[in-house]
């Protein structure tokens, strides 16, 4: 009975309502447009740049001061990022080797490295001082509001040793991973700036187009963010078909450019092999991998995957607004980035399909929908998780009944754990690295789960599209998205916002007892947890037939639709969260239950399920 329950509230089919976009008439972002080139020497991996950035200040606020992000300082002995990790209980096995941290024995031709050799605003020399992964600078002249400025910076680089992301020479012997490598101006929006140190994780950036221009030797092939300009020059499985390509110099210059993004990623290798799908109605995907007997088959096999994922996930959130997205072989497991993504390629197929499908869900939840991940990061990695499961879920057929099982089970553990943190820490500051990924993915992925059981599976489909469609392209923030589903569900949501991601409360309903009355029987119920939740009690009857009892929380001030349609449902009165009790009158005897059961579905994360089932005598 409960598995039929179950496959009945999992309707998850793709909502195809109109979407109307919502008011964002004071809502403000800056503005950056980058031009960038640099000289890769791949026998000391150090690089010469040249950045000649023009920002645009939409802020109502003069600004006097910029910061930009210097990433590649973070892999030196005693940097932050070195400090957190041998000071963290849980280490990311990655960044260590026999439980040391790995940069803290790079040598100094090992390290990773950003240095500014000269910086000038519109022609004139500026104050500025490197505080390790951050850049502060003094303009020569403030910033006005609605005013520009160009920023002409000469540096110089060092690509570290592979430890995090990016880095030379991965473990699986890609050559260049080349994520974080340039001076990154940090963002400032409504909140202030955002001049993060780089510490461990998460991202924030600045929308803007991108013009890159990278000299490297010309037997490397490179992919990654960006429209190549120059493909018939450049050869590598960009030209056109019967181009014949000549190569006689030692170097080559690549030319891509980039619209609308806020970050740029490339990987380069010399034994890469580049493929091109070609998708019907799509986008066109480029793969990059090296040449590899083991990795080709299955890196084949991925290619028609990644098509089908990004026919799902244009469908069920809206349209992919690029015509292009690249896999590359990199990193150090699976990283988004605009337009592509790093990935490690020695997997088993489905392991490489799920890293595939993570990190291209990304360029929703993340690479359009750029919410500041440092502050939000379970809008990002929580609701790619989400997503990801469903698409996993239909891509490759395996027909669970729950696709979001296993979030749910890492989310009780948390919850249970003693050491869950609200999910307003910022991504730095969670004293585990495991309850940061129980809390970001899992806990941010049950947010969405669960708001199906509140509003309805067809109403959260709708609200994932109607927030897509309304802050596409900007830095969205949690109430944004919570606004967007009180307007597609006409129910009041902040109590599930506020406890949810801003407490530690839990959610815990029980059947205290059933007692016989003239007529029937009543049903007594207790709120155990402090997190409220509406509730669906389901009575099944020795004669095999079932009814549902539906339990609205009064300050939701609405009612979802009837999840199991081909089931009576009657709507009880509402139960105001300071009451701890509530009694529901049934009209059948005792005697004549065989089972009740609260959330049949069990896509509301109580923590106690125990108590959720009475079993008749």
């Amino acid at each position: 009975m409960r598995k039929n329950l179950l496959l009945l509230a999992l309707g998850l089919t793709c909502i195809t309502a109109g979407l109307h976009a919502q008011s964002n008439a004071a809502y403000w972002q800056q503005e950056v447009d980058y031009k960038m080139q640099i000289d890769m020497n791949v026998k000391n991996f150090q690089y010469d740049g040249k950045q000649s950035l023009t920002y645009t200040n939409h802020s109502p606020d003069t600004l006097n001061r910029v910061f930009y992000h210097m990433y590649f300082n973070a892999f030196q002995p005693g940097s932050e990022m070195d400090a957190r990790l041998q000071g963290i209980k849980d280490p990311d096995r990655r960044m260590t080797s026999e439980g040391k941290s790995r940069i803290a024995s790079l040598s100094p031709e090992e390290i990773g490295f950003l240095r500014v050799e000269s910086l000038k605003q519109d022609g004139a020399a500026v104050a500025y001082s490197e505080e390790e992964t951050i850049l502060v600078v003094d303009l020569a002249k403030p910033l006005m509001p609605g005013a520009s400025t160009q920023l002409d910076m000469v540096f110089k680089g060092q690509v570290p040793v592979q430890i995090r992301r990016s880095g030379r020479n991965s473990a699986e012997g890609v050559a260049l991973s080349m994520s974080q490598w340039y001076p990154k101006l940090a963002e400032y929006d409504a909140q202030g700036w955002h001049p993060n140190p780089y510490i461990a994780r998460e991202f924030h950036g600045v929308w803007g187009d991108f013009d890159v221009k990278i000299t490297i030797d010309s037997d490397y092939t490179i992919g990654g963010t960006g429209y190549l300009q120059n493909p018939n020059e450049i050869g590598h499985g960009y030209e056109a078909k019967g181009t014949k390509v000549k190569r006689k110099k030692k170097k080559q210059t690549w030319h891509f450019k980039a619209p609308m993004v806020h970050d740029f990623m490339w990987g380069a290798d010399p034994n890469y092999v580049h493929d091109v799908y070609e998708m019907p109605n799509g986008p066109t995907l480029h793969f990059f991998y090296k040449d590899d007997p083991e990795l080709k088959e299955n890196w084949t096999y991925l290619q028609p995957k990644t098509a089908a994922a990004m026919e799902f996930f244009s469908k069920n959130i809206g349209q992919y607004p690029y015509d292009q997205y690249s896999v590359v072989q990199g990193g150090d497991g699976g990283m988004e980035y605009a337009m592509s993504t790093l990935i490690t390629g020695k997997r088993s197929f489905n392991s490489l399909v799920g890293v595939m499908v993570h990190e291209l869900a990304h360029s929703w939840f993340q690479h359009v929908l750029a919410t500041n991940e440092s502050k939000y990061e379970w809008m990002d990695e929580g609701f790619t998780s989400f997503i990801s499961s469903l698409c996993m879920n239909e891509i490759m057929e395996q027909n669970r009944e729950n696709p979001f099982t296993g979030s749910y089970g890492s989310y009780l553990r948390l919850a249970t754990s003693g050491v869950e943190h609200p999910q307003t820490t910022h991504a730095d500051r969670y004293e585990l690295n495991g309850a940061y990924g129980a809390s970001a993915y899992s806990k941010g992925s049950v947010f969405l789960a669960q708001l199906a059981y509140v509003i309805g599976q067809e109403n959260l489909m709708e609200s994932i599209k109607r927030y897509f469609h309304d802050f596409k392209f900007k830095h969205p923030v949690p109430n944004d998205f919570k606004r967007s589903a009180e307007k597609v569900s006409g129910m009041q949501l902040d109590w599930y916002l506020t406890d949810w991601t801003q407490t530690t409360n839990t959610i815990d309903y029980g059947i205290e007892s059933l007692d016989a009355r003239e007529g029937g029987s009543t049903l007594n119920l207790k709120r155990i947890g402090l997190m409220p939740m509406p509730l669906d009690v389901v009575v099944v009857k020795k004669d095999g037939t079932a009814e549902l009892f539906y339990i609205p929380l009064r300050m939701m001030r609405g009612e979802k639709e009837n999840p199991y349609p081909q089931m009576k449902r009657t709507l009880a009165a509402d139960w105001a969260w300071a009451y701890p009790t509530y009694s529901l009158e049934l009209p059948f005897a005792p005697e004549e239950i065989e089972q009740i059961v609260i959330d049949p579905s069990n896509l509301m994360a109580d923590v106690d399920r125990d108590n959720n089932v009475y079993q008749g005598q």
